[in-house]
């Protein structure tokens, strides 16, 4: 089994970290998560509290000192495999140019390439198929390898080019449904047992 950690950011797709730390943890995985204070408004983090870091867990205490334990960098040492859902379009976005401006985003920043990956977006179907969309998702992709993915796929396609040509990298594609704002489209995260199904595949492949 291995080390999971999971990212969390504000989508309402959030509401469903507690049973994803479950059912990773029901497969024996070792499961840590790191959140972002979006993503918190939609799950209780006082039960998880003993496995998450929030953006405030970062630097603890009043000052920095020599040797103290810097968060972002001992998560990335502990983990095997970043999972990241739900992704959310603000996140998304800071991830494809390298901003890392919280502690999920500093995680992702200092990542070693040479780990796995599975991202599981959650969007409103407007923000999922917008062309920034397919521009962060490819960019996410050239730096796993995948360079060159023709801008004109749809988001589907494209999800389909990257998990065929990006090594380490796993897109968890949205679905379609009456998403939590009434619209219906594509968009909702995967279903829990898909993505718990991609740490499963990415471990295997790894």
């Amino acid at each position: 089994m291995a080390n999971v950690l999971l990212g969390a950011t504000g989508s309402v797709a959030a509401v469903r970290v507690p049973v994803l730390f479950e059912q990773l943890t029901a497969r024996g995985h070792a499961v840590k998560i790191v959140a972002t204070k979006p993503a918190t408004y939609f799950f209780d983090p006082a039960p998880l509290r003993d496995h998450l870091t929030l953006d405030a867990d970062e630097w603890p205490g009043d000052r920095y000192t020599r040797g103290d334990e810097v968060r972002h960098i001992e998560l990335r040492r502990w983990a095997d495999l970043f999972v990241i859902a739900p992704l959310d379009a603000n996140t998304l976005a800071k991830l494809a140019v390298g901003l890392s401006d919280n502690a999920l985003t500093c995680v992702w920043r200092a990542w070693d390439w040479a780990k796995p990956v599975i991202l599981a977006p959650a969007m409103n179907t407007l923000m999922w198929e917008h062309p920034f969309t397919r521009k962060h998702l490819r960019a996410l992709a050239a730096d796993f390898g995948a360079a060159h993915i023709p801008g004109h796929f749809d988001e589907a396609m494209l999800v389909r080019q990257i998990n065929d040509r990006a090594k380490g990298l796993r897109i968890v594609g949205p679905i379609s449904k009456e998403l939590a704002c009434g619209d219906v489209g594509a968009g909702a995260m995967a279903e829990v047992p898909d993505v718990v199904a991609a740490v499963g595949e990415m471990l295997g492949r790894k």
